[in-house]
């Protein structure tokens, strides 16, 4: 993997650039849908290529392993032609089941029991079991196993966390360089920075995670419940240490306004699960600010969902036709809103770059947050 800086905004730590891997190049800032099971929900492979240009997908280890399981995966010749897919794919570790699953888990040294949420069958996740399971995958991108801490967290917890998440790690990178990929493609592993939200422990987890060496760094345990000011803290803290050549991966996050706000402070690389989820919800993402499909103001509004001419993704479907779809609960609304929602935030950082490259990111930056959070 190969990362190439282009650009940076004169007035921010905003930045533009390309991460080059085997299944193709990701220009920079970037926003990747998540298909945790092997697919963007409600999203069809044509879709995400030719209506949205999603250069890059996420899908969830913990998920995948579950279901539809590694021998599958394997005999498939990995995630890419199981699912018919060309471009660049990311996996997390499992790591965030590790928080998101605290009433069916036990942590220790060695890694992270768990049950099952589809048979109650018990499993262990060791750093090196989560390195060979990504692996068989077929990611391009490779998440350490870490330990995502919850908000609000104890400071002696978190700052025994960090150890550990440095343990596994290590034994992470250790378990990498000694395997090589299965199906004849380079792969790269990212770590990830930990430490709540303390200074110190953020501080320390960075320069942990720098010294490492990776080809790219990834920044965890935000966008956990945390307020935002306590977010851009803690992300300018650690990207001002994170080596400035290598790309930065906030993960998790979040808003448009979050992911300005962040691309502003010098992160590369998002993901989240809220324009799909919100979609499936009649929520939609707008220049304009959040539109709640659902409500009866729109039941006879045949203008477009998004009244920009450059961010129609589909120019036949009005909010009232939408709407009516969403309350009937056909799947067409999901579909519809999913491609809506995700078509924004692809476009929303695509902008970004642009404004970047052109020196005018600060400004626009400023502009747009003070809309783009407006119930209209």
């Amino acid at each position: 993997m190969k990362f190439t800086l282009q650009a940076n905004d004169p007035l921010s730590k905003a930045r533009a650039g390309t991460v080059t891997t085997a299944h193709g190049d990701i220009q920079t800032p970037i926003f990747m849908p998540v298909g945790t099971a092997g697919t963007v929900k409600a999203v069809h492979q044509r879709e995400l290529v030719q209506d949205i240009d999603a250069q890059i997908i996420l899908g969830n280890t913990y998920h995948l392993y579950l279901r539809p399981g590694l021998e599958t995966l394997e005999q498939a010749g990995g995630l890419h032609k199981f699912i018919g897919w060309d471009r660049p794919i990311l996996t997390d570790s499992g790591g965030y089941q590790v928080y998101s699953l605290s009433k069916v888990r036990k942590i220790k040294e060695e890694g992270v029991t768990f049950n099952s949420h589809i048979d109650g069958s018990k499993h262990l996740f060791t750093p090196e079991y989560a390195m060979d399971i990504q692996r068989t995958i077929g990611a391009d991108i490779i998440m350490a196993f870490d330990e995502c801490t919850p908000y609000p967290c104890d400071y002696t917890y978190a700052a025994e966390s960090i150890k550990m998440t440095h343990r596994w790690l290590k034994r992470c990178c250790t378990h990498f360089d000694s395997t090589e990929p299965k199906y004849g493609f380079e792969q790269t592993l990212f770590p990830i920075v930990q430490g709540s939200v303390y200074k110190d422990l953020r501080i320390k987890s960075a320069e942990f995670i720098a010294s490492m060496g990776r080809d790219g760094n990834a920044i965890g345990g935000l966008s956990v419940g945390e307020p935002a000011e306590e977010m851009y803290a803690m992300t300018e803290i650690v990207c001002d240490i994170l080596p400035y050549e290598k790309p930065r991966y906030l993960m998790g996050v979040g808003t448009p306004i979050n992911i300005l706000e962040n691309i502003a402070l010098g992160v590369d690389m998002f993901d989240c699960v809220m324009p799909t989820r919100n979609a499936r919800n009649g929520m939609l993402f707008t220049k304009n600010g959040i539109i709640n499909i659902r409500n009866k103001k729109w039941e006879n509004d045949f203008s477009p969902i998004e009244a920009d001419s450059d961010l129609h993704v589909d120019l036949v479907t009005s909010k009232a036709y939408l709407r009516h779809l969403v309350h009937s609960k056909e799947m067409l609304g999901a579909q519809i809103a999913t491609l809506h929602n995700l078509h924004f935030y692809l476009w929303l950082v695509q902008e970004a770059r642009a404004k970047i490259i052109s020196g005018e990111f600060y400004d626009w930056k400023n502009q747009m947050v003070k809309v783009l959070g407006n119930k209209l």
